[in-house]
């Protein structure tokens, strides 16, 4: 019996990597400034009535944009819903861009307080889902949701509401 070999071809030799030239300090400095993130400040506001958002610069000084649900929506019930929050985030982002922020740290507050509820409305989520697809990087995210220390009586009387 006669065994069928195939012909050997000849492997391609491996061509050495390129080596880029070295770069010069100038070109290192401005290689770095194009990555340098220009950090904002947003501060959401997310009630059960409306989103509110506020981005200012990092100091927390200088207001760079705002926008809240009532200024995307024409009712009033429509507010604090999630598309109107991402409707106002969008608005946002495209104003800080132009400003040359591309870095948000977030801070969402709720009513919280003395009688207000502690967690956030429904379109906080959404206003931060919406800052991360308009291209801006997220920092920090924390809650910044006032807490009471023992003021005021709440009410509802001594055995509280019965329903």
């Amino acid at each position: 019996m006669t065994e069928k070999t195939e012909p050997q071809t000849e492997q391609p030799k491996a061509e050495p990597a390129k080596v880029e030239p070295v770069k010069t300090e100038p070109e290192v400095q401005e290689m770095r400034q194009s990555r340098r993130i220009r950090w904002g400040i947003a501060h959401i506001y997310s009630s059960y009535n409306n989103t509110i958002l506020h981005v200012t610069d990092i100091t927390g000084t200088e207001t760079l944009a705002r926008s809240s649900g009532g200024q995307v929506v024409k009712s009033d019930r429509l507010e604090s819903s999630p598309t109107a929050a991402m409707m106002a985030a969008k608005k946002v982002a495209e104003q800080i861009r132009d400003k040359g922020v591309t870095g948000l740290h977030v801070r969402v507050k709720a009513p919280g307080g003395h009688q207000g509820p502690a967690n956030p409305g429904p379109g906080a989520q959404a206003a931060i889902r919406a800052l991360s697809r308009a291209g801006l990087l997220i920092g920090k995210i924390e809650d910044v949701t006032p807490v009471a220390h023992d003021g005021c009586r709440m009410k509802g009387g001594r055995r509280g509401r019965r329903v």
